[in-house]
């Protein structure tokens, strides 16, 4: 059995704005990061775990300022000097998506820094490689989704093509590891992927479609004891009731107000062969506070936002957000100055003001909705909105110039077609 910690998607330096620490300089949120990341590496100490496994996104993106990685590099290291041997997945957010540029726990690779292992391409990592440890670990960075498209034998090939191959591709390449293993040592597979069936939060690196997704079945297979997942921030065992936990633990702070209600956690397992035990440990992230209200009486419109608000001492130190929905013609009605004031024990006060206009256009009595040109419709729906932050005239420019595409295809085609 070893004693295994594993968390994922520290995203350090996700909230670099706002008032900063007199002390250190650093933004006060960002503090709040590191203080789940110094959580997490003393609970690694205290417990005096085996291995630790980051399964992938130690920063905003793949250029962190040299503070960050200040202050990444001294978290690992306390980890280093423990003798606590420690995996570091490249995530997407790691790495860049151009071929043979460095990511960003390059330093750890490049320097061979004692107890640490980065994993910047599928392998396998056994007892020599972890000072005798009886495990091992097949580990799967994120896939550079570019790089493969521009060595696709088909350079045409559509999204949905690059991702059916790169799926078959890295389930091709777990079975064979997996094939490969010895079947009396606990096996771990730690990666930054999507994994079918999960979960998502508000937070996505990438669009919709765009991820690829690795098969459930395949994070499901018998052979392996633990499945250390990142790249989702909510947390969530994928394989509840099965032989071994699949587990994504979430980001370690809030990203956002999707997140309001998602557990952030690290978890802690004892794995052996065919037998492990976990525990999901929930970390100090700062709480979320998502308030709504809409505006029913002109005459108690403070007197209903007052009340939406919580009250002081829950609002403490929290990032709180009140969002009102309201008639555009009462906007001058409300005073977000004494909102802000009776919010003041909050973090952060964020007051999203979502006014709505009602308004019925009617057309005169010898004209009807078919019989208006495409532009003209348009017109009417611009004065039906209420006035927009984009320009109507600039959407209603790049509307003119596509229908006069569309017609002048259409013209083309009959001309064709009389030809």
């Amino acid at each position: 059995m070893i004693k295994l910690l594993h968390f994922a998607d520290a995203h350090i330096d996700l909230a670099r704005q706002g008032r900063r620490d007199a002390e250190s300089g650093l933004p006060l949120r960002v503090l709040d990061f590191l203080r789940s990341l110094d959580a997490i590496v003393d609970a690694a100490i205290s417990e005096k775990v085996d291995l630790v496994i980051f399964a992938g996104d130690a920063y905003r993106d793949r250029s962190p300022a040299p503070t960050y990685q200040r202050e990444w590099g001294r978290r690992i290291m306390r980890l280093s000097s423990a003798g606590i041997q420690t995996i570091l997945v490249v995530g997407n957010h790691d790495v860049s998506p151009a071929a043979l540029r460095a990511h960003t726990l390059q330093e750890f690779e490049t320097l061979q820094v004692p107890n640490i292992h980065v994993i910047s391409r599928p392998q396998v990592l056994g007892p020599g490689d972890l000072n005798s440890l009886p495990v091992q670990v097949i580990g799967i960075p994120w896939l550079n989704r570019s790089g493969l498209a521009a060595a696709s034998d088909d350079p045409a090939a559509d999204s949905e093509d690059i991702n059916g191959q790169m799926e078959a591709n890295l389930t091709r390449v777990i079975e064979d590891m997996l094939e490969g293993l010895d079947p009396s040592l606990p096996t771990i597979l730690t990666s930054h992927v999507s994994v079918q069936g999960a979960a998502y939060s508000s937070e996505r690196s990438v669009m919709l479609g765009r991820d690829v997704v690795l098969a459930g079945s395949l994070v499901r297979d018998e052979r392996l004891d633990y499945v250390a997942l990142g790249h989702i921030h909510k947390a969530q065992n994928l394989n509840e009731g099965g032989h071994h936990p699949v587990i994504y633990p979430g980001s370690i702070e809030r990203v956002d107000f999707g997140e309001v209600d998602d557990r952030k956690t690290y978890v802690i397992a004892e794995v052996g062969r065919n037998q492990t035990t976990w525990k999901q440990i929930d970390l100090p992230g700062r709480k979320f506070i998502d308030r709504s209200v809409e505006l029913t009486d002109a005459g108690r419109i403070q007197e209903q936002l007052m009340a939406a608000l919580p009250d002081a001492r829950k609002m403490k130190d929290t990032i709180l957000r009140l969002v009102a929905v309201y008639p555009r013609d009462w906007e001058a009605l409300i005073d977000e100055p004494a909102l802000r004031r009776a919010a003041d024990d909050a973090f952060e006060f964020h007051f999203i003001r979502r006014p709505h206009v009602q308004v019925r256009l009617r057309l005169s009595g010898d004209r009807s909705i078919a019989s208006l040109k495409p532009a003209e419709l348009l017109d009417l729906f611009w004065k039906s909105m209420p006035p927009a932050e984009d320009q109507p005239e600039v959407l209603t420019a790049l509307a003119g110039e596509i229908i006069h595409t569309v017609d002048f295809g259409k013209a083309a085609g009959e001309r064709d077609l009389k030809l």
